[in-house]
């Protein structure tokens, strides 16, 4: 490891893995996104959002499409404030335009001019962020320390699933985006099978997507988990109001029984990083109400519904 490495990391789940890794000290600058562990909040931010990510979920799905097709930037990037900091990595994303800072919103911003290198993570599947563990620790001389990290999450994962399988494995319907419905893919389905739920909809190792919310009516689950991109609880909470305008809503079976959940999906659901775990432990929880380390219940919330 060398112990004056500066590191830029423009992908949350980067930040989590250099940190756990134990070279958060190598940190100079992170993405307005980096907010775990909490420290690093106090880094100077290197982005920020190109318009007003406060607006409705159709208003935000609108404006993403429209600039995608424009080809007008979705984050604003302080090339000025990376060049200053003189990073030696500096570190993004290949697997989303949407989802954070690509190499190509680097190289529109000449932020690179000064760095050695650049690493650009992709994630589908839980293999894939155990790789970009290891890429990670390799570009930082930590193999050893990326190895035993990997290790113990598989460990991890391991006590979910062996904890989850003695109890009945109920349908589930994960949710990335409410306005329109998108289906949660990527590792999302192999987070629910090591809870032992059934997934109806969204495919391991795909891209979330968009579906008619008719398939939601017909799949009909019994659990349904609502973790919008980016959203922390509080604001994937109202979302709420939009998932009932639908007329069949109040009849789905996981409306009826009580089993409609809201989760923190910004640092949990769709983070590849060092959430993965705590997130199949959410899923337990949720669909069998085992207990892990007692925090998990702070970042869902079951809701309860008037009956019909």
């Amino acid at each position: 490891m060398q112990p004056d490495k500066r590191i830029v990391s423009l992908l949350a789940s980067a930040t989590e893995i250099v940190c756990a890794l134990g070279a958060g000290e190598m940190l100079v600058g992170r993405s307005h996104e980096c907010d775990n562990p909490d420290w690093v909040r106090q880094l100077p931010s290197c982005t920020e959002p190109a318009f007003d990510v406060s607006a409705s979920s159709m208003e935000i799905d609108t404006e993403v499409r429209r600039r995608i097709r424009s080809g007008e930037p979705l984050y604003h990037i302080d090339g000025d404030l990376i060049r200053d900091m003189r990073p030696d990595l500096l570190i993004t994303q290949a697997h989303c335009e949407v989802c954070a800072v690509t190499p190509g919103d680097i190289e529109r911003s000449s932020a690179c001019t000064l760095t050695a290198r650049q690493i650009a993570l992709s994630a589908s599947t839980l293999d894939d962020i155990f790789k970009s563990i290891r890429e990670i620790s390799q570009a930082l001389g930590l193999q050893e320390q990326g190895e035993t990290l990997v290790h113990r999450e598989q460990q991890r994962l391991d006590m979910v699933r062996e904890k989850a399988l003695r109890f009945r494995r109920p349908t589930v319907v994960m949710l990335e985006w409410t306005d329109p419905l998108f289906a949660m893919g990527n590792w999302g389905p192999e987070l629910v099978e090591i809870a032992n739920g059934e997934l109806l909809l969204g495919k391991k190792g795909e891209y979330s997507a968009a579906i008619p919310a008719e398939q939601l009516r017909d799949a009909d689950p019994e659990y349904l988990i609502v973790a919008p991109c980016g959203f922390n609880l509080e604001r994937s909470l109202q979302e709420q109001t939009i998932l009932e305008r639908y007329p069949w809503w109040q009849k789905l079976q996981a409306v009826r029984k009580g089993n409609l959940a809201f989760a923190d999906g910004n640092l949990f659901f769709n983070r590849s990083g060092m959430t993965i775990s705590q997130t199949a432990e959410i899923i337990a929880e949720i669909l069998h109400g085992i207990s892990f380390d007692g925090t998990s219940s702070a970042h869902w919330r079951r809701l309860q519904t008037a009956r019909v």
